[in-house]
């Protein structure tokens, strides 16, 4: 799964102008957003590198039309060719090539690679985390309170407004960069809005979980992943010990928000 990222890195690269506009065609999907010619080469490159690897796994992508025979498969790879595509397109380094590897509805692996940055993030279960091979570890911070959160700038205005003592990072493209910051202990916490995808998140979650923190939906629960759906509600990355803090802060928000 590593050197499928990193070869399919190498192809997104071929098409990235730092600081300028790809170089790739762009397109639009269903709904306006847009799509480049780079997401297509690496999303059909992942699907041949990894499916003769893993025959037997399902698959889902954001670049690929959903085949439903994947809800019968017990593991199923979950790819983002490029997560932060608008990124990509404008010449910002922080996009990244995703790939989970989904078992019964559980990331078991995953990989976070951003190409433009040079970084790769790495975990299978059990294994720990690492980034470019060394092991990282979520931030040991006891509280919000002082924390660095990065996440929707309306959800953070409003934790803000409510009192809450933060230091707001700047807006990150990659959902998935975002939440392996929160892995490596960059970041205290970050926040999805409604309607996050599993190819956004899936791969991310377990570096997190490997790392010492989670992500988790309002109710306090973990995402399952390969459903009919593919969407997902409001979600919260943080270490462990602050899980239970960022969730109740969410939650409160969002209540809040429903009754105005």
């Amino acid at each position: 799964m590593t050197d499928a990222a990193l070869r399919g890195g190498a192809i997104a690269l071929d098409y990235f102008r730092p600081g300028a506009k790809t170089s790739a065609r762009i397109d639009s999907k269903e709904g306006g957003s847009p799509v480049t010619e780079a997401d297509h080469a690496v999303d059909a490159f992942l699907a041949e590198e990894l499916g003769r690897a893993l025959p037997q796994a399902g698959w889902l992508s954001e670049e690929t039309v959903d085949n439903p025979a994947r809800l019968a498969r017990d593991l199923v790879f979950i790819v983002d060719p490029i997560d932060g595509t608008r990124a990509f397109m404008s010449g910002d380094a922080r996009w990244a090539v995703c790939i989970a590897l989904v078992e019964r509805g559980a990331p078991i692996a995953g990989i976070v690679h951003l190409p433009a940055i040079g970084q790769t993030f790495v975990a299978h279960r059990g294994g720990g985390a690492f980034c470019n091979k060394e092991r990282i570890t979520a931030s040991p911070r006891a509280s919000l309170t002082g924390s660095v959160i990065a996440g929707p700038a309306l959800m953070l205005k409003d934790l803000a407004e409510k009192g809450l003592d933060f230091r707001i990072e700047p807006r990150i493209p990659s959902l998935a960069y975002r939440f392996v910051r929160v892995a490596d202990g960059s970041l205290d916490a970050g926040i999805a809005s409604t309607n996050a995808c599993d190819w956004d998140i899936a791969a991310a979650d377990i570096i997190l979980q490997e790392a010492g923190g989670g992500l988790k939906d309002l109710r306090g629960l973990s995402p399952i992943y390969n459903r009919p759906t593919t969407r997902h509600g409001l979600l919260g990355a943080a270490p462990g010990q602050l899980q239970n803090e960022l969730t109740a802060l969410l939650k409160r928000s969002f209540d809040q928000a429903r009754q105005r």
